[in-house]
């Protein structure tokens, strides 16, 4: 029987700190990644490439992130991916330096990789707590996403003109944001690997898939993660480039929809006890449904706000609620193996809508697209509706 005593929750705030200093290298990769792509390579049409292969390198990060903690513990296993981090930061500032569009865009894949360890950080945070404490501990750590959100930028911006090469200071900024993380992660005081089960036999894959709620709480991030990604890549590119509204419109219209991805986790714990887990993915569902609704009718500037923020919304509701589900699916020896499953799912589908959101609105209208999101919305909707008949059946 795991001991949740006492420090958990002083745990999860470890993690929720150590992890947003650390996230703040994503945040500032997604600012200045297509901005130095386009300084490094003469093709503008590749200047997206780095931050493509940022979203990429979580995907392919994921099992090699898992295995490690398997292996060496939650800790270790995320120092060891902080140090790839800093990696990434002295290869990025040596490509700036000798000016090497190749080197830059392996340096944008191992902060991918990197970042795949960091998703792991809601599940250690879900181990030091207990069961019914889950979905608390999992919103506390999206908290950190809002300061993650802020000190990335302000790090890039600060540190962009410090060395004769731009942007070089930003990175070295983010290397020491990754010090940083790794300081406060020493506080952290994990379950000992004994008795998360490392030694427990493991079923099968397919014994593990075969959970209908283990494959829900799987497509809940998953919806989450590729309908926000897909609606939130094409958002610039539809508002400044199809329908003409300003890059200040658009920065404010993107920045708003990020605030409203983590924002709701201050009261995500209370709408867990009021709404339950099920509940908060039809919460979740629902704000897909208005975003598509609001985008299809109105492209104007407060259109455009509208539907980014619900999308922000949606997303947190259904991303949290498929992370706190995902723990009561799977036995204990089963833990590791489940987890990598949830994210490479999850990532990998975040990085194809990445990838093909620019693609699919040089093909289509933008509201073909949101219509696109009609699909995987409905799969979901299917798959509850399934379980709710099969928990109402049990209950009577």
């Amino acid at each position: 029987m795991r001991n949740y005593s006492l420090n958990g929750f002083t745990n999860v705030w470890v993690l929720a700190l150590s992890n947003a200093l650390a996230a703040s290298m994503m945040t500032l990769m997604i600012l200045v990644g297509s901005l130095v792509g386009k300084e490094l390579t003469a093709d503008p049409k590749w200047a997206t490439l780095p931050i493509a292969l940022t979203v990429c390198g979580t995907a392919l990060g994921i099992w090699p992130a898992t295995r490690c903690m398997q292996s060496v513990g939650r800790k270790r296993g995320l120092w060891l991916f902080f140090g790839l981090g800093a990696l990434a930061c002295w290869l990025a500032s040596a490509a700036l330096t000798d000016k090497n569009f190749t080197l830059f865009c392996l340096a944008s894949l191992l902060f991918g990789i990197a970042n795949a360890a960091l998703q792991q950080t809601r599940f250690a945070a879900m181990e030091s707590v207990a069961p019914e404490s889950a979905p608390s501990a999992a919103s506390i750590i999206m908290l950190g996403g809002i300061v993650a959100a802020v000190v990335g930028p302000e790090l890039a911006v600060l540190g962009a003109h410090v060395t004769p090469v731009d942007y070089q200071g930003s990175f070295a900024l983010a290397a020491l944001a990754l010090l940083c993380a790794a300081l406060l992660l020493s506080f952290y005081q994990p379950a000992p690997i004994s008795s998360i089960a490392q030694k427990s036999i493991t079923r099968p894959f397919l014994s593990i898939i075969q959970n209908r709620s283990f494959c829900l709480a799987v497509l809940s991030g998953a919806v989450a993660y590729g309908v926000m990604s897909f609606v939130m890549t094409g958002t610039p590119i539809s508002m400044h480039h199809i329908y003409g509204h300003s890059l200040v419109e658009t920065k404010y219209v993107i920045q708003s929809h990020i605030v409203a991805m983590f924002v709701p986790s201050l009261i995500a714990p209370f709408l867990f006890k009021r709404l339950g887990i099920k509940g908060m993915m039809v919460a979740g569902l629902a704000c897909y449904c208005a975003t598509i609704a609001v985008g299809y009718s109105d492209v104007s500037v407060n259109g455009f706000w509208l539907q980014l923020v619900l999308l922000g919304i949606g997303w947190n509701f259904l991303f949290v609620a498929g992370t706190a589900l995902l723990p009561s699916t799977y036995e204990a020896g089963d833990n590791f193996k489940a987890q990598t499953i949830n994210d490479i799912t999850v990532f990998t589908l975040q990085g194809f809508a990445s990838l093909s959101a620019g693609w699919a609105l040089g093909l289509i209208t933008w509201q073909a697209i949101l219509l696109i999101c009609v699909g995987p919305i409905l799969l979901m909707t299917v798959l509850l509706t399934v379980e709710y008949r099969a928990q109402a059946i049990a209950q009577r």
